[in-house]
């Protein structure tokens, strides 16, 4: 005797071997032997054979029409040989009897289960609704197939390409764009997005990588609401000095400038003096919710998203021709030895008497001519000539600083490499990828660099060792020690930086582009105007919960800035290539790898890989292979072999090769006037 019975939500059949009261041992086609519920068992036959039955059962059903089924069946609970008898005939066959069981059985929106072989009519409005839901459905499906179909063949259905970053980079798996975008693939056998540049959803590779980042980091897009900058209402003294900035020329968020006082008197007294929006923005405040909401100015060649408004940066920048509200530190030096003899920190006005930008000026401020007067320059501007007196204390000045800091690092800074600086000629506004670049060297270094990164040094450094003294908590860089695989860490506590040989940093210089530096402005603030009391009234009291959360949010946003910002280098000396036409390059190994290793190019910020093993420190020509705008890829094959390797690569600064993780991870930060040293210390933000 053969039996067909439900089990586990399906109908199986198969052979009785023996039954009991309440159960039968029964062994399916493929052998397998179940014990099965007396009351799980629907029909019992003899012949055909149980796969026969439930093949024949199955192709009857699937001619059954389910709306006349619906209303052949009974208003009450019903069995499946009642409807197969009301549906059929009176006396149904064995066929027709499984016929309606896989019939009914298979349409829950019209019938509804009420026990083994048992069923009951669905409401009429259930079974629209269901119907309705099944046709749609269907139209979906149809949908999806379609848009398959176009993909395949090489073309990109709108609504596919409004999803694009969706459904690339945070998809909807329930959606039908997503679903044809998979099917697609598998179809045409290609990754996504190989198959959707090839149907062409991507405008073009700048734009994929731009409008990726800005889906991921600026959903809502990068405009401000409205706001307006508060006055800053203290009765602030105007200082005794003529203070002047100097920064790129595209520079607009003017954070800090330099004075010096006494020149000859004996005693030098520099000042620091910083933009100062803390004394008008309030912790959580309209301005400070936007300023903490993106963390930091975003950099990129040709453009840049800042931090704040236009109208709030233009209200506290430190603008020449004006007395701009500023935290200023003054330090006193002995003019002979140079021995730091004090420091104070004031609020106050300072008159702006020169914005210089370094990009026009590092030919003509030398090294020479900051250290002997008789060196004359005939193209010199002439806010750089009336400067030129404090311009070289502060050379002398930063020279000595940074030889104190190699003294406490234990080696000297190099400065082997250069920076490289991104121009787009003939970009106004936001770039479109197509642009014409140049990109020119600046060795770091430079007079000027020299002195701005060392006055930002001494002022992070003296205000975060003040602030650890006072017991206000504040936002540091720290490194435990120069040893391989230590990096630079954010806290809250005041440590030693050993990468900058300082016993103690934090970021206060840039307020306007940095949202860490507004936080601890916001403290030194009260440290200067409270004194020892100053842990009582600053706004972020010690182990406050929203100091970490802002430090857990900064750490996370720059570093994506960042590797957004090295990327488009990146991008852009990749395009370089192409528009110079350069097919080879002469490089330097800096890493092995798997199969190969990684080279940098002597003369441009690119870093890719070579095939064959290489020793690190080998210098050689090279190959370029094709390059991937997307991918932001391009390898190269050796030609030859340009020296005799050295003992060892001579190590630069103590940073890390940070840069040599692949081909995303340059990420060399070109937006701060701080500089080469802090930069060469820590290389990558964190």
């Amino acid at each position: 005797m053969f039996v067909l019975f439900e089990e586990a939500g399906k109908y199986l059949g198969g052979r009785v071997l023996s039954e009991a009261e309440a159960s039968a041992q029964v062994e399916l086609d493929t052998g397998k032997r179940l014990k099965v519920k007396s009351a799980a068992i629907v029909l019992r036959f003899e012949k055909p054979s149980p796969a026969e039955l439930i093949a024949e059962s199955r192709t009857l059903a699937a001619t059954m029409d389910l709306d006349l089924a619906w209303e052949f069946a009974s208003e009450g609970e019903f069995g499946f040989t009642d409807l197969a008898s009301d549906y059929f005939s009176d006396k149904p066959t064995l066929a027709q009897q499984g016929a309606a069981l896989f019939a009914l059985f298979d349409a829950p929106h019209y019938f509804r289960r009420a026990g083994k072989g048992r069923f009951k009519k669905a409401p009429d409005d259930i079974v629209q609704a269901a119907l309705a839901g099944i046709e749609k459905k269907k139209l979906v499906l149809a949908q999806i197939g379609e848009w398959a179909a176009q993909l395949v063949s090489g073309e990109c259905p709108q609504p596919v390409r409004e999803q694009l970053y969706k459904i690339l980079f945070k998809p909807d798996k329930n959606a039908s764009e997503y679903k044809a975008v998979v099917d697609a693939s598998r179809a045409a056998q290609l990754a996504p997005l190989d198959l959707l540049e090839r149907a062409g959803a991507i405008d073009s590779p700048y734009q994929f990588h731009w409008r990726r980042f800005l889906f991921e980091n600026f959903p809502k897009g990068t405009g401000f609401p409205a706001l307006q900058a508060p006055a800053i209402v203290d009765d602030l003294p105007v200082a005794t000095v003529e203070a002047f900035s100097i920064d790129d020329s595209q520079t607009t968020e003017i954070d800090d400038a330099l004075s010096v006082q006494g020149i000859g008197s004996g005693t030098l007294v520099v000042g620091v003096h910083i933009a100062a929006p803390g004394l008008a923005l309030v912790p959580g405040g309209a301005i400070d919710q936007v300023a903490r909401n993106r963390m930091s100015t975003v950099y990129m060649p040709g453009y840049k998203i800042t931090m704040l408004p236009d109208a709030v940066v233009d209200a506290y920048t430190l603008l020449e021709g004006s007395n701009r509200p500023a935290v200023s530190l003054y330090a006193t030096f002995d003019e002979a030895t140079l021995e730091l003899r004090s420091t104070e920190t004031k609020l106050e006005r300072v008159p702006i008497v020169a914005n210089l930008r370094h990009d026009q000026l590092d030919t003509v401020v030398t090294q020479p001519w900051l250290e002997d007067a008789s060196f004359v320059s005939s193209d010199t501007p002439e806010a750089a000539a009336r400067l030129r007196g404090p311009l070289s204390v502060l050379f002398r000045l930063a020279k000595h600083l940074k030889a104190q800091r190699e003294v406490v690092r234990g080696k000297p800074e190099n400065f082997n490499r250069p920076d490289y600086n991104f121009r787009l000629i003939g970009n106004d506004g936001e770039p479109q990828g197509s642009e014409q670049v140049t990109i020119t060297t600046r060795q770091r270094g430079a007079p000027l660099d020299l002195i701005v990164s060392e006055a930002m040094i001494l002022a992070n450094s003296t205000w975060g060792a003040w602030l650890g003294e006072l017991g206000v908590p504040g936002l540091y860089r720290s490194q435990a020690s120069m040893a391989p695989g230590i990096k630079v860490r954010m806290g809250t506590r005041s440590l030693p930086h050993a990468g900058l040989g300082v016993k103690s940093y934090a970021w206060s210089t840039s307020p306007l582009r940095r949202y860490t530096d507004l936080v601890n402005q916001w403290q030194i603030i009260a440290a200067a105007r409270h004194g020892k009391t100053a842990a009582l009234a600053a706004p972020f009291k010690p182990k406050d919960a929203d100091l970490f959360s802002i430090l857990s949010g900064f750490d996370a946003a720059y570093a994506t800035y960042n590797g957004y910002q090295g990327g488009m280098e990146r991008f852009w000396t990749l395009k370089y290539l192409q528009q110079q036409g350069i097919t080879e390059l002469t490089v330097t190994v800096v890493k092995d790898i798997q199969n190969g290793a990684l080279v940098r190019a002597d003369s441009l910020p690119l870093v890719f890989p070579v095939a064959g093993q290489q020793e690190r420190g080998a210098h050689l020509r090279v190959k370029l292979g094709e390059i991937d705008e997307i991918a932001l890829d391009v390898n190269g094959t050796v030609l030859e072999r340009l020296d005799v390797v050295a003992a060892d690569m001579e190590e630069e600064s103590g940073e890390e090769d940070d840069e040599v993780a692949g081909p995303i991870a340059i990420a060399v930060d070109m937006s701060d006037g701080e500089a080469a040293p802090e930069k060469a210390a820590e290389n990558a933000p964190a």
